[in-house]
C-alpha cells in the first residue's frame, strides 16, 4: 500500500513538472514571445479548437480564462527584459481578436505561428524522445539483466545514423507533406542492423543476452566506421550531418511528431503488455519460463519494441545518448522495480530530462544553439563512470 502511494506521488509530481516545464520552454527562444504569450496562444487555440467541435461550455470557458490569465501576465513574466512590451489594453485586444478570428487567420499572428509551429512540436517531440528512449532502456536492462545495458548497443543509433547519413549524402532532402526521406533512411538503417545483429546471434544455443549485446557492440562498431569513411570521403552536407549525429531537435517540426508517433504507439504497446513479463526476466531464462513466460517469444517482442522506440527517436532527433541509462535507475529510485509501476514513471522522467537538456541547449550559448547529444553525454558521462565502479561489487 505503501509503494502504491509512494507511486501516485511521483506520478502526481513528475506530471506537473513536465506541464510547467512544457510551458517555460515554449516561452524560450531568440524570438520575443515568453511564457505568458505562450500560455495565451495555446490556450486560445484549443479553447477555438473545442468551439470548432461544437464544445462551448466549461472547457472553453475554462481555457478562455487561461488565455486572459496569460495575456495578463505576459508583460509580467513573458518576454525578455528590454524588449518592446504591449501594454495590457493591447493585449486584451489581441484576445479579443483571437477569440474572433479563425484558426487559419490566427496563425499569421507572428506569436501564434511561432509558439504553434515551431516551439510547441519541438517541446512536444522532446517529451515523446525522452520518454521512449527512457522506455527503451528500461526493457534493454531487464532484457539484459545488466544495469549499464542501453538501447545503442544493439545497433540502432548506429544504424540510423549510417541511413541518415546515405541520405543526407545523396541529396534526398525533397519533402511531400510531412513525408521525408531522411527519417526514413535512419529507420530503415536502424532496423536493418538490428535484424542484422539479431539474425547473426541465431546460432545453435539460443538467445544468450550477453552474446547479443556483443554482437550490437561489434554491429555498432563496424557501422560507425563505415560512417566515419562517408564523411571523410564526401564534402556534402558534412556539417549538416555532423550535427545531426550529435542530436538536435532544432529542425523539430509536426510532420517529426507524425514520424514518431505510430511508432511510439505500436511499441509502448507492446511493453507495457509485456510488463508482467518484464519482471520475471529479471529472475532468469529458466525461472521466467517455469513461472509462465514464453522466454523466447517475450525476448524477441521486446526487443523489437525497443529497437522500434528508439530508432524512431533516432530518425528525427539524431543520436541522443545515455537517457536510456540514467532514466531507468533514477526511476527504480523513486518508485521501485515493479515494471507497472517503473514504465510510466520512467516515461515521465525521461521526457522531463530530455525537454530539459534541449531547454540547457537553446540557451547555453543563445542565439547558437548547442548538440542536444553534447549535453546528456556531459549529465550521462558521470553517471556511466559511476556505474563502471560499481559493477565490480555489483552483479544483478
Amino acid at each position: 500500500m505503501r509503494a502504491a502511494r509512494r507511486w501516485k506521488l511521483w506520478t502526481a509530481i513528475l506530471g506537473l513538472a513536465l506541464v510547467a516545464s512544457g510551458f517555460l520552454s515554449l516561452g524560450i527562444g531568440s524570438a520575443d514571445v515568453g511564457v505568458g504569450d505562450a500560455w495565451k496562444v495555446v490556450a486560445g487555440a484549443l479553447s477555438s479548437a473545442l468551439r470548432g467541435a461544437g464544445l462551448e461550455s466549461a472547457p472553453g470557458e475554462a481555457l478562455d480564462a487561461g488565455a486572459s490569465a496569460g495575456a495578463s501576465a505576459g508583460g509580467a513574466v513573458g518576454t525578455r527584459p528590454g524588449a518592446a512590451q504591449p501594454d495590457g489594453a493591447d493585449q486584451r485586444a489581441g484576445l479579443a481578436r483571437d477569440r474572433a478570428v479563425a484558426a487559419p487567420a490566427r496563425a499569421a499572428d507572428p506569436a501564434a505561428r511561432i509558439v504553434l509551429q515551431l516551439r510547441l512540436p519541438r517541446t512536444i517531440l522532446s517529451l515523446l524522445a525522452g520518454g521512449l528512449l527512457a522506455i527503451a532502456g528500461v526493457v534493454m536492462q531487464a532484457f539484459f539483466r545488466n544495469p549499464m545495458a542501453d538501447p545503442y548497443l544493439v545497433g540502432v543509433s548506429a544504424g540510423a545514423a549510417l541511413g541518415a547519413v546515405l541520405a543526407m549524402l545523396l541529396g534526398w532532402t525533397l519533402r511531400f507533406a510531412w513525408f521525408s526521406p531522411v527519417p526514413l533512411a535512419a529507420f530503415s538503417g536502424a532496423l536493418v542492423a538490428v535484424g542484422i545483429v539479431y539474425a547473426v546471434h541465431r546460432a545453435p544455443g539460443g538467445t544468450r543476452a550477453e552474446g547479443l549485446l556483443l554482437s550490437g557492440l561489434a554491429a555498432s562498431a563496424a557501422i560507425s566506421a563505415v560512417v566515419a569513411l562517408l564523411l571523410v570521403t564526401s564534402q556534402r552536407a558534412v556539417q549538416q550531418v555532423l550535427f545531426w549525429l550529435l542530436g538536435s531537435l532544432a529542425a523539430a517540426r509536426w510532420d517529426h511528431v507524425l514520424i514518431v508517433l505510430p511508432y511510439a504507439l505500436i511499441g509502448l504497446v507492446v511493453v507495457c503488455l509485456l510488463a508482467r513479463d518484464l519482471d520475471l526476466l529479471l529472475w532468469g531464462d529458466a525461472t521466467g519460463a517455469a513461472l509462465g513466460a514464453h522466454v523466447a517469444r517475450t525476448r524477441a517482442l521486446l526487443l523489437g519494441a525497443a529497437s522500434l522506440m528508439a530508432a524512431a527517436v533516432v530518425a528525427v532527433s539524431g543520436v541522443v545518448g545515455f537517457v536510456g541509462l540514467m532514466v531507468p535507475h533514477a526511476a527504480r529510485f523513486l518508485v521501485g522495480t515493479g515494471h507497472r509501476r517503473l514504465l510510466p514513471s520512467a516515461f515521465l522522467l525521461g521526457g522531463l530530462l530530455l525537454l530539459w537538456a534541449d531547454i540547457l541547449a537553446r540557451t547555453l550559448r543563445s542565439p547558437t544553439e548547442l548538440p542536444l547529444g553534447a549535453i546528456t553525454a556531459i549529465i550521462g558521462a558521470p553517471f556511466l563512470v559511476y556505474l563502471c565502479a560499481r559493477s565490480g561489487r555489483k552483479r544483478w
